[in-house]
């Protein structure tokens, strides 16, 4: 073991290790590239190149079988040791805060499928896709859940992140409406005092779009502490996840969000994300390779529909 880490130590241990996470994203058969590319990939010598994939071999992480003219194939792999190697360590993800059924369950399903793979992982809770996506690329997380909403929005604003995977419709809320202080109230209007998260990429939108044309007057609010301000009469009117409604039995004045925008943007709100850093892209495959989304999902609704304990 000693020499093992020493060897991963040298100047030839990066090779290895790039390398080895390149191989995580192979199966048995599969035919890997030339020296020559790998070569020109890392930007270092063919004699590194070749020192890297011996020592994979000698350590059985990789058996590989050259086939003359028609490349070298992988004949025998070995997930776990290749991991070892790759230097991922503890997979970090981040998520919003599981007030809802919803989010417990697409943590529950998170936490069971890398369970499932043998894949070391800790997921962290945190209020707001913005800060969620501002972690991400500081590199504190290997991927961050935000809605679709919010990742093509911050796609548009700057080329850091991408989608590497999308669950369906109501994976990520069940749906937005507006809820109102006033019972007697069915639609936002001209001054009223509307509460909106700052720290929430999806509400801004949402909030922005259903108040498009109204003169109201937006308290800055976390998302958290909307209805104790609606209660004690700071705010008249906020975008809300019904999810929360239903599961506490909130007695809040509800009603469908009015604005073709908003409705729009609302479907895409509905829908979770797994976003990585593109510096981190190798990472997105990796993820596909080992992690079962379908199951996820799987499992998402077992615990919505109370059949599965949440555990996370």
């Amino acid at each position: 073991m000693d020499d093992f880490k020493k060897k991963l130590m040298s100047k030839n241990g990066i090779i290895i290790t790039l390398l080895a996470r390149e191989f995580l994203t192979y199966g048995e058969g599969d035919r890997i590239g030339t020296v020559s590319q790998y070569t020109e990939n890392f930007n270092t010598a063919r004699g590194t190149v070749q020192s890297a994939l011996k020592f994979l071999q000698e350590i059985k992480g990789i058996g590989l079988e050259s086939r003359g003219h028609l490349g070298t194939y992988i004949v025998k792999i070995d997930y776990k040791k290749l991991w070892e190697i790759s230097d991922f360590g503890v997979i970090m993800a981040v998520m919003p805060l599981p007030y809802s059924k919803r989010y417990e369950g697409l943590a529950t399903g998170l936490y069971k499928t890398f369970e499932q793979s043998s894949i070391p992982f800790s997921l962290a809770f945190m209020r707001g896709a913005s800060k969620r996506i501002e972690a991400l690329n500081l590199g504190k997380y290997n991927f961050a859940i935000v809605s679709k909403l919010a990742a093509n929005l911050e796609m548009e604003k700057s080329s850091d992140i991408e989608i590497v995977h999308e669950f369906s419709e109501e994976s990520y809320v069940g749906n937005h409406v507006i809820i109102f202080r006033d019972h007697q109230q069915d639609k936002i209007k001209r001054g009223m005092r509307v509460a909106l998260d700052s720290t929430s990429i999806d509400q801004i939108i949402l909030t922005s779009s259903e108040c498009e044309g109204i003169d109201v007057t937006y308290i800055n609010t976390p998302y958290n502490q909307i209805l104790q301000k609606m209660k004690n009469n700071e705010v008249d009117a906020a975008i809300w996840n019904i999810d929360e409604i239903k599961e506490k039995n909130l007695e809040y004045n509800i009603c469908p969000l009015k604005n073709l925008i908003s409705k729009q943007n609302s479907k895409e709100d509905t829908i979770a994300t797994i976003v990585v850093n593109k510096e981190n892209k190798e990472f997105g495959h990796i993820l596909k390779k080992f992690i079962n989304m379908n199951e996820v999902e799987n499992i998402q609704q077992k615990v919505i529909r109370n059949e599965m304990i949440p555990t996370y």
